[in-house]
């Protein structure tokens, strides 16, 4: 019964479509600056977070979506950054964020294990076949429902037929492969670079990709503003931007 509501959810949605913050004192003297981020930013995050002057930072990361909740309910990061760009417009829109910024761009795959058959899309509906996807919620699982949208129906509910677990975020589909309880998953390009060689990434044909976009933006009532917007002004140049070259990010369309 678990599984067919979880398919049952996730074919409604298949249409088609055209750390945390602590005491204010950081490291030597410096500020304390605290950024709720998308799991898929942990890598470049660290790496930048190492590098950047004005402030300490420290970062929570989770789903975006999850992420976005808890601002709404009155937690106050300095800066939120999203995998989407809906949920940041939706929080500035609500008062809660700043006008929101892309700083960077990613491309949605088909993620197996390194020792996979499975070679394309078309395998993903083959008999047998275990999918772990993301949450509706979730940015990589509203992506994963944009290329589920654009399959022919029957595919499509072949597809859905081998999806076996929902991720609240891409460390669960990570954990699901790496772990052999699932077979294939979708997930970002540099979730599989940054997979230590455990998964190998199998391209989405471009009809089929969506785009993937990157937005951060101050929150409203942040400690630390002016640290917070430095943060994401190095995004777009500079050290931010280089890290998140390193991790196989790029810029945003």
């Amino acid at each position: 019964m678990r599984i067919a509501a979880l398919l049952a959810a996730l074919a409604l949605s298949a249409t088609p479509l055209g750390g945390c913050a602590g005491d204010d004192g950081g490291e030597g003297g410096k500020a304390r600056l605290t950024v709720s981020a998308a799991q898929s930013l942990q890598a470049a995050f660290e790496d930048y977070g190492a590098r950047f002057d004005p402030a300490t930072a420290r970062f929570s990361f989770a789903g975006s979506d999850a992420l976005a909740a808890q601002i709404r309910q009155g937690v106050r990061p300095d800066v939120y950054a999203a995998a989407s760009p809906e949920l940041p417009r939706r929080l500035f829109r609500e008062g809660l964020v700043e006008e929101p910024v892309e700083f960077a761009g990613n491309r949605l795959v088909i993620a197996v294990p390194a020792d996979s058959t499975i070679d394309g899309v078309a395998d993903l509906g083959r008999e047998g076949t275990a999918l772990a996807v993301g949450a509706e919620t979730a940015p990589v699982g509203a992506y994963t429902r944009e290329v589920l949208g654009r399959l022919p129906a029957a595919q499509r509910r072949a597809v859905l037929a081998n999806v076996r677990s929902l991720e609240p975020d891409v460390s669960g589909v990570v954990g699901k492969l790496t772990q052999g309880a699932a077979d294939a998953g979708l997930l970002y390009a540099t979730d599989v670079q940054g997979a230590g060689g455990r998964l190998r990434t199998i391209e989405l044909p471009s009809r089929l990709r969506p785009r993937v976009t990157y937005v951060a933006a101050v929150v409203k009532g942040a400690k630390e503003p002016t640290a917070a917007r430095a943060f994401i002004d190095g995004l777009l140049s500079g050290p931010g931007r280089a890290a998140l070259r390193r991790a196989g990010f790029v810029a945003p369309r």
